[in-house]
């Protein structure tokens, strides 16, 4: 089968470090074609998250006028430094204008909690605290109950070369210590987190929404393609 005969789907990446989009595509089904844009986000500071949005409708534009049939922004934290709303503002406004589904990565994730029925939960991220107050409140301002959400240790740009063991780690002492929860939430694409998801799922007895795995399962239900993933988590093996 030829790369977009079940579809064609545009990405936007925040930053122009390496994981995510691979993961992105390697969890989608045989083909999906794929065209990747970036919105070039280097130090994860207020400033470039602010602009990243305004970027990324610049790419968005081209993605349609390119074929896509759908355009996922990917990156919670340029819309969740906006507040609560205003990912769901930017995606039907350019849904409207360039008349194909855009989506955004906050949206994804907000939607699976809610399929997964994740309404008691933590988060852990790679960000520093001041940020973090800011993504729970996005978070609790839609009616998630966020018992902590907590950054690891480790500068913006080295994310991507924490081990998935740190990762585990991190996930196990934050969610026994400020459980019983619902789930966690793992925000933030640029770690590898992929390898831990269902361990954790088993050894925690709980549920965990990462940033790719949500993703990829909302393109999937925009493109009607219900096709399992085990591996990776509840949310792509059972595809609420």
């Amino acid at each position: 089968m030829y790369y977009g005969a079940r579809g064609i789907v545009g990405l936007v990446k925040p930053t122009y470090r390496p994981g995510s989009m691979e993961s992105f595509i390697k969890l989608m089904p045989d083909g999906v074609g794929f065209i990747p844009a970036h919105a070039g986000i280097r130090a994860g500071n207020e400033k470039e998250l602010q602009e990243a949005l305004t970027v990324a409708e610049k790419k968005v534009a081209r993605l349609a006028e390119l074929g896509a049939d759908v355009v996922m922004i990917m990156g919670a934290p340029p819309t969740m430094v906006r507040g609560h709303g205003a990912d769901r503002a930017i995606a039907d406004s350019l849904t409207k204008k360039y008349k194909i589904p855009v989506t955004v990565a906050t949206i994804a994730q907000v939607d699976a909690f809610r399929a997964l029925g994740m309404k008691k939960l933590i988060g852990i991220t790679y960000f520093q605290d001041d940020m973090n107050q800011r993504f729970a409140k996005f978070l609790r301002d839609d009616g998630f109950d966020v018992q902590a959400m907590k950054g690891i240790e480790v500068p913006f740009k080295d994310a991507g070369k924490l081990s998935p063991e740190a990762i585990y780690n991190f996930a196990k002492k934050v969610f026994i210590e400020h459980g019983p929860v619902d789930g966690i939430y793992m925000l933030g694409a640029g770690w590898h987190n992929l390898p831990v998801i269902e361990m954790l799922e088993k050894d925690l007895k709980t549920t965990v929404v990462s940033s790719i795995p949500a993703q990829v399962w909302a393109t999937k239900k925009i493109l009607h393609l219900n096709e399992p993933v085990t591996g990776y988590g509840r949310l792509l093996a059972e595809m609420p």
